[in-house]
């Protein structure tokens, strides 16, 4: 198909045809992925493809051999040039695969983020998609506070995630992540960087935290857009974020770990 324009485009994937503009917007999200593509290339697309495939599979989405097909024409689609966020989607109802081409917003290198702590609102919190709406109807509260992001805590107060990202803090040379029994999105970019600790022999640990608890510690909010986005202030609670003093290495690590996309 036809490199895209600047314009977001939904395109709808057939079976024996591939992708092809026209495809409804509507429909509830069963599953949904999505990564930065820059100049051809990306970071960790295998894992974004196995986190797809597996949450497909989860919710009785299409058979493997078209999900093969499908991330096979879906990756020779992607631009080559330029800077996009295409996102992956399986609908509802119809179970349609479609990708949706985005060009790739501002990327941050710090956030402010609403400490008040959120309480969970997803309904299936180890799957991406079916609760993106809820969860940017808690970015528009973190938006009224004067923050880019919001905390999403459990029943006991542990910190669990932010709404389109994972967390990490540091306690000192303590690399620290949510426990896995908590309920939380498995995150490529966290998974990344928690490999990359365990081959420097840095000592990594899951430990619950409340949102206060990270008072003054160096915390980490990443994703598949941004990176590593360290916090630069905490807003609606006395906190104060601490130095990113071990960010520029890391950050520099992560972008080289970019891949050119593959051809077929």
């Amino acid at each position: 198909m036809a490199q895209p324009g600047t314009v977001e485009e939904l395109l709808a994937w057939t079976p024996g045809r591939g992708l092809a503009s026209g495809a409804a917007a509507g429909g509830r999200l069963l599953v949904a992925d999505s990564w930065l593509v820059r100049d051809g290339r990306v970071r960790g697309l295998d894992r974004h493809r196995e986190r797809f495939a597996r949450s497909c599979g989860e919710c009785g989405g299409p058979s493997p051999r078209r999900l093969v097909e499908f991330w096979r024409d879906m990756t020779d689609a992607l631009p080559r040039t330029g800077e996009w966020f295409p996102r992956v989607e399986l609908a509802a109802g119809s179970l349609e695969l479609r990708l949706l081409l985005r060009p790739a917003p501002p990327l941050g290198t710090g956030i402010r983020v609403w400490a008040a702590g959120q309480p969970d609102p997803r309904t299936v919190p180890r799957r991406k998609g079916p609760d993106l709406e809820a969860l940017a109807r808690v970015r528009r509260r973190a938006s009224g506070a004067g923050a880019e992001e919001a905390v999403l805590i459990g029943a006991s107060g542990a910190v669990l995630e932010a709404t389109t990202a994972g967390v990490l803090w540091w306690e000192e040379d303590t690399l620290c992540l949510p426990s896995p029994r908590l309920p939380v999105l498995p995150s490529v970019t966290l998974g990344l960087l928690q490999e990359r600790a365990w081959r420097l022999g840095l000592r990594v640990a899951h430990r619950e935290r409340t949102v206060a608890e990270l008072d003054g510690r160096e915390v980490w909010l990443v994703n598949a857009l941004h990176g590593i986005r360290p916090v630069t202030e905490w807003t609606g609670r006395p906190m104060t974020a601490g130095p990113a003093v071990r960010v520029p290495e890391w950050r520099r690590w992560l972008d080289d770990a970019t891949e050119p996309l593959p051809t077929h």
